[in-house]
């Protein structure tokens, strides 16, 4: 599991609002929040705690985008975000400005 995370921890990446877009596409973008560790959730994904991703999910700390958010990404192509792709998920932290 140490080389899961630590594999998890060198693609992590930094991505712009136009590089999501065909993410968005096909339902696959997952935004966490900024309270969660985005390794830490990536090897829950990839472990199949199912448990532990559905607290986060009901705690609303990890969900898809909502149509707001879109929109906001949308009116500012100039945000960036921290990636990390778990396929077929690619989850996303915004990153402050």
């Amino acid at each position: 599991m140490q080389d899961l995370r630590v594999q998890l921890t060198e693609t992590l990446d930094e991505a712009e609002w136009d590089w999501l877009v065909p993410h968005v596409h096909r339902d696959a973008i997952v935004i966490v929040g900024s309270g969660l560790d985005l390794v830490d959730v990536g090897m829950a994904i990839a472990n199949d705690q199912v448990q532990l991703v559905q607290r986060w999910i009901s705690e609303q700390m990890i969900g898809k985008p909502t149509v707001e958010q879109l929109a906001d990404w949308e009116r500012d192509r100039s945000r960036r975000f921290t990636t990390l792709i778990v396929q077929p998920y690619v989850l996303v932290q915004e990153q402050s400005t």
